[in-house]
């Protein structure tokens, strides 16, 4: 006999037909009462074990983490709470779970020690239904840009190019330790190396994206990306994913207009199918904020924070706006800030754009035209030579969660903007055939996944939305 989910079962009538459950024990009450769950859904099974008519042996191994299959009728549920619950006529246990070493008891645990066990901690509610979360918000991202006509391109994950120049690059290499192959300089000879010269794990696909969305005009990725950054923070991640769109003939505003109604989309999808889960982590954030100074706490419950994205438009901002407006803050006059706004052209701290969306506009914020010495190299220089056509989408929570640019379509300005810092045109000859073979004004942007999961599921912390954080000094499981 097949078993059926719980989520299935929990959804089904009661009758006398018998059914089959698997899944682990997370408490086993009055040797009687098993509140099983099989990941399907937030929500326990009640199954009702005979205990008068059950091996002692048996009862004993049922315990929190083991694994059993039960059978029997689905009836009414005589307690409250749920509206069926299963009739155990057999049980089995599948694996046993010693319940004086299983970490995993029914207990508050601190989301630390959850990290510590990142191989069990599914086994919670919190992390089964931010996980659920991911995946439901992983599939909108694909839906909404199939049913928009998007190509998915997979970029490659080893490269010899610095998408970001940042030079924060893990590097990828087959040659030994020990005895490191050297040029008459001294340095390491690459031409020796699996692949003939130096490469790295990508920071970004958007380089590559860009020559597929000049052909199949409109492409994104979604996949790994790696940063070399040594940011012990709770909003990097040394690993993480990536969606990276790019769209041939969208300028600026169209790029600002895609982010917006793409953010808006896949937050609708997942709070219409992760109900449950969603509700959970609310009561969740709201019980953990009961113990921080009401300043601190968050002026919305997690769900009515999604809608108020959902329902409102994005307040675009350019970046001279904004300086002018955190110049003349109260934080900024007292000296609050850690980073002080003096002039025009510095680059914008979480602090910053935290107040922007916050305590100033109370809502999303796209700040847009960037002073061109704080931006990347391939971002479009606006007529007034000194900001380019770049985006950075703000949430309140998070700060940044999406940067973008119109892209420097121009031949002879990218190629300028390339010597003046210092970029071997070489190396990126196959970037710049798509500026002298029909080139086009296009535009794309990057989200961090992790970051709007974060957002959705109301944590704190990029380390509880992933299922193996690597971070500094942590590369464990």
């Amino acid at each position: 006999m097949k078993h059926t989910k719980v989520k299935d079962l929990l959804n089904s009538a009661p009758g006398l037909h018998e059914v089959k459950a698997k899944g682990w024990v997370r408490t086993f009450r009055n040797n009687q009462f098993i509140a099983l769950n099989d990941g399907s859904t937030i929500n326990n099974i009640q199954c009702v074990v005979d205990f008068e008519n059950t091996a002692e042996e048996t009862l004993k191994r049922i315990t929190t983490g083991a694994a059993v299959s039960v059978k029997g009728h689905l009836v009414e549920s005589q307690g409250a709470g749920q509206k069926v619950e299963i009739q155990v006529s057999e049980i089995k246990i599948l694996g046993d779970s010693d319940p004086e070493k299983f970490p995993m008891q029914p207990k508050k645990h601190s989301l630390e020690f959850l990290r510590e066990n990142a191989h069990l901690r599914i086994r919670t509610n919190a992390f089964g239904a931010i996980m659920r979360v991911r995946s439901t918000l992983a599939f909108a991202v694909h839906q909404y840009f199939q049913e928009k006509g998007f190509f998915y391109v997979n970029t490659p994950i080893i490269t010899g190019s610095d998408a970001e120049g940042a030079g924060e690059m893990f590097k990828v290499t087959a040659l030994p330790f020990d005895g490191t192959p050297r040029t008459e300089e001294g340095k390491v000879n690459y031409k020796e190396d699996f692949f003939g010269k130096e490469t790295n794990l990508t920071v970004s696909g958007q380089l590559e994206g860009e020559t597929y969305a000049m052909a199949l005009g409109q492409i994104y990725t979604f996949g790994p990306t790696f940063r070399a950054e040594n940011s012990n923070t709770s909003r990097h991640l040394a690993e993480f994913w990536m969606i990276e769109p790019e769209v041939a003939f969208n300028n600026l505003a169209d790029n600002m207009d895609l982010a917006e109604d793409f953010i808006k989309y896949v937050i609708k999808y997942t709070v219409d199918k992760c109900g449950d889960d969603l509700k959970f982590l609310e009561q969740r954030l709201l019980d953990e904020e009961k113990s921080k100074p009401q300043a601190d706490r968050s002026e919305m419950a997690l769900l009515e924070k999604l809608s108020f994205v959902m329902d409102n438009n994005f307040k675009r901002v350019s970046y001279t706006e904004a300086v002018d407006i955190l110049k003349n803050s109260k934080p900024n006059k007292n000296k609050k800030f850690q980073y002080p706004i003096d002039d025009w052209g510095v680059d914008l701290q979480s602090e910053h754009e935290r107040f922007l969306v916050e305590k100033h506009f109370k809502c999303p914020v796209i700040l847009f035209d960037y002073p061109a010495n704080i931006k990347a190299f391939y971002m479009r220089l606006n007529e007034d030579g000194k900001t380019v056509r770049a985006m950075d989408i703000l949430f309140p929570g998070i700060g940044e969660i999406v940067g973008g640019s119109q892209r420097e379509e121009r031949y002879d300005v990218l190629l300028e903007k390339m010597k003046a810092l210092g970029i071997d045109e070489k190396e990126l000859y196959w970037y710049l055939d798509t500026r002298r073979f029909g080139s086009a004004v296009h535009s794309g942007f990057g989200l961090g996944f992790e970051r709007l999961v974060l957002f959705v599921t109301g944590m704190t912390n990029i380390r509880d939305v992933i299922p193996f954080p690597r971070t500094p000094q942590n590369a464990e499981f």
